[in-house]
C-alpha cells in the first residue's frame, strides 16, 4: 500500500478520534464551536469514506499495519469492498443524524453529546475495519460504552431503566466475547483473521471441537448485538426509549453485528475450513427466519410509533440474515444491498416519529387518537414514505432489496420457507403500518381541535434531514444497477478469501491453497 493510500484508511479511524478528544477538551462547554468541530469532522469522514470506496472498486484488498507492526504480529486496518461500503454509510448517515440533532436542539440536552457522537463513530469504523479479533473487541467497547452515553443523553426514569438494561446485556456480551476470544488464542496462537484463517483451516481434529466452541460462542455475541432471536430482546426498549436521534444512529448498530457475522463466517470459517467450514450455517437460517416473524408480528403489539420502528429494525435484520445465512455469491451481494438500504430505511423511520412526537404534545408518539398537529400534511407524507421503505414495497429501495434476496436465495434448498416468511411479513408489515397510520393522520382529523405549540425547535432543519435519507432511499432505487455491481464484486470478494489473506499476510503466505 502507498504512503498517501495508507493515510486515508487510517484517517477514518484517527480523525473521530481526534476530533472527540479536541472537544471534549476544549470545547465541551462552548455549543456552537462543538457544533461546528462535529459537522466538520462529518463532512470530511464521507470525503475520505468515498476516496475509500473508489480505491477498494479497484479490486485490491488493502491493509495498513499501525506502527508498521507487520501482522500477523500488530493492529492491521484491512480495506477492502464490504469495509469501504459500510465507513461510507456510517459517515452518510452520522451526517444527516448530526444535523438532526443539532436542529432539533437534541445536542443541548447534555455537554458531551458531540464527543460522544465523535467516539461513537471511531469505534464503528474501527469495527469495520480492522484484521483483528482482540481489536474488533476493542473497538465494539469504544462504540458501546459511546453508546452508553448517547442513549442516556436527555435523561427521564425510562430511558435510565432501559440504559441499565442495555449496559448490562452488553457487559455480558463483552465478555463472552473475551472468553471466545481466549478460546481462539489458546488452540491457534493468534487472533489476526487472516492468520487464523490459514491456521483453522489447517487444525488438527483434536483442536476443531474448542475452535468450534470458540466460533459459535463469538457468533452468538454477534447475534446478540444484531438483535437475532432469542437475543433480541433489549432492542425494542432500548430504541424507543433513548431519543429520536440517537435511535436512528443506533440503526446502523445493529448491522456491526451482521457485519461481523459476514466477515468470520466467509474468512475464518469459509468453505476452505474444512470441518470447521460455515460453521454457522445449520442455525443462522431457522433464527434469521424467526426473527423476522417476531420483528413484523412485533409490530402489532406497538403501542407508540417507536416501539413501532424498534420492531421494524427487528424484522428487517431478520430480512437481511435470511440471505447471508445461505453463503452463497449470489445470497450475499443482495444481502450487502439490503444493509444499505435497511439502515437508512431505519434511521429515516425513527426520525419521522420522532418529529411526529414532538408535534402532538403529551399525546407523544402514542397510538392513540389526538386532535391535529403541525405540520400534519408533511409529515403523513413522510410516515407514508419511511413505512414504504420499512415494509418493502415500491417504489422505494426496500422493494428491490427485497426482490433481490427472493431472487438471490432461489438456489438454496430451503428457499420456500425463506420465500413464505418474507411475503408473509410483508403483508403483515403493511398491516401494522396501515393500522398506525390511520390512527394518527386519518381517524385523528374527526378529533375537534388542533395541538398548539408555543415554539417548535428546528422546525426545517428536523424535516430535512428526514427527507434526506428518504432521498437517499430513492436515490438507492435510481443507482441500483452500480450500487449491486458493487455489492455483488464485494460478495465475491468475501468469497475468495486468499485475496485477503495475501494482502493482510503478504504473498508469501500463499493464502490456504
Amino acid at each position: 500500500m502507498s504512503l498517501i493510500t495508507s493515510y486515508w484508511v487510517v484517517a477514518s479511524v484517527i480523525l473521530p478520534a481526534v476530533m472527540g478528544a479536541g472537544i471534549l477538551l476544549f470545547l465541551r462547554h462552548r455549543l456552537t464551536l462543538s457544533r461546528l468541530a462535529s459537522v466538520g469532522s462529518c463532512l470530511t469522514l464521507i470525503v475520505v469514506a468515498v476516496v475509500l470506496v473508489a480505491q477498494a472498486n479497484g479490486g485490491g484488498i488493502q491493509s495498513y499495519a499501525l506502527g508498521d507492526w507487520r501482522a500477523p504480529f500488530g493492529i492491521v486496518l484491512v480495506l477492502d469492498r464490504l469495509s469501504a461500503m459500510m465507513v461510507l454509510l456510517t459517515a452518510v448517515l452520522a451526517l444527516v443524524v448530526l444535523v438532526y440533532a443539532i436542529s432539533t436542539g437534541t445536542d443541548r440536552k447534555g455537554w458531551h453529546f458531540h464527543p460522544l457522537f465523535q467516539f461513537q463513530l471511531l469505534g464503528l469504523n474501527g469495527a469495520f475495519l480492522t484484521g483483528d479479533l482482540f481489536n474488533l473487541f476493542v473497538f465494539f467497547e469504544v462504540l458501546l460504552i459511546a453508546s452508553y452515553g448517547l442513549m442516556l443523553h436527555g435523561q427521564g426514569g425510562e430511558r435510565l431503566k432501559a440504559g441499565v438494561q442495555y449496559v448490562i446485556i452488553n457487559l455480558v456480551g463483552s465478555t463472552l466475547f473475551l472468553v471466545a476470544v481466549g478460546l481462539l488464542y489458546g488452540v491457534t496462537g493468534t487472533l489476526n483473521m487472516a492468520d487464523l484463517a490459514v491456521r483453522v483451516a489447517a487444525a488438527p481434529t483434536g483442536d476443531q471441537g474448542l475452535i468450534a466452541a470458540a466460533g459459535l460462542l463469538l457468533t452468538t455475541v454477534f447475534a446478540l448485538k444484531a438483535a437475532v432471536v432469542p437475543l433480541h430482546f433489549w432492542l425494542p426498549g432500548t430504541y424507543a426509549a433513548t431519543t429520536g436521534a440517537v435511535a436512528a444512529l443506533f440503526a446502523i448498530m445493529t448491522k456491526v453485528g451482521a457485519y461481523s457475522i459476514i466477515r468470520t463466517s466467509t474468512l475464518i470459517f469459509g468453505e476452505d475450513a474444512g470441518g470447521l467450514a460455515l460453521l454457522v450455517g445449520p442455525w443462522l437460517l431457522p433464527a434469521a427466519l424467526v426473527t423476522v416473524v417476531i420483528g413484523f408480528v412485533g409490530l402489532f403489539a406497538a403501542r407508540g410509533l417507536r416501539d413501532l420502528a424498534a420492531w421494524a429494525v427487528v424484522g428487517s435484520m431478520g430480512t437481511l440474515l435470511c440471505a447471508v445465512s445461505v453463503f452463497t455469491v449470489q445470497s450475499m451481494g443482495p444481502a450487502l444491498y439490503y444493509i444499505l438500504h435497511s439502515t437508512l430505511a431505519g434511521a429515516a423511520l425513527f426520525l419521522v416519529v420522532d418529529l411526529i412526537a414532538q408535534r402532538r404534545a403529551e399525546h407523544g408518539d402514542a397510538i392513540t387518537l389526538a386532535p391535529r398537529f403541525r405540520q400534519i400534511e408533511i409529515l403523513s407524507a413522510l410516515f407514508f414514505l419511511a413505512a414504504i421503505a420499512a415494509v418493502g414495497l415500491p417504489p422505494l429501495s426496500g422493494f428491490v432489496g427485497k426482490l433481490l434476496v427472493l431472487d438471490g436465495v432461489r438456489a438454496s434448498p430451503h428457499a420456500v420457507w425463506i420465500w413464505g416468511t418474507i411475503l408473509t411479513t410483508t403483508v403483515l408489515g403493511v398491516l401494522a403500518f396501515a393500522r398506525a397510520g390511520s390512527m394518527i393522520f386519518w381517524k385523528s382529523a374527526s378529533v375537534e381541535g388542533e395541538i398548539v405549540l408555543r415554539s417548535l425547535r428546528g422546525r426545517r432543519g428536523g424535516v430535512g434531514a428526514a427527507a434526506a435519507l428518504l432521498l437517499a432511499l430513492a436515490l438507492l432505487t435510481l443507482l441500483a444497477g452500480p450500487v449491486t455491481d458493487y455489492t455483488a464484486a464485494a460478495a465475491a470478494q468475501l468469497f475468495a478469501p486468499d485475496q485477503y489473506i495475501d494482502a493482510v499476510l503478504g504473498p508469501q503466505s500463499g493464502g490456504r491453497r
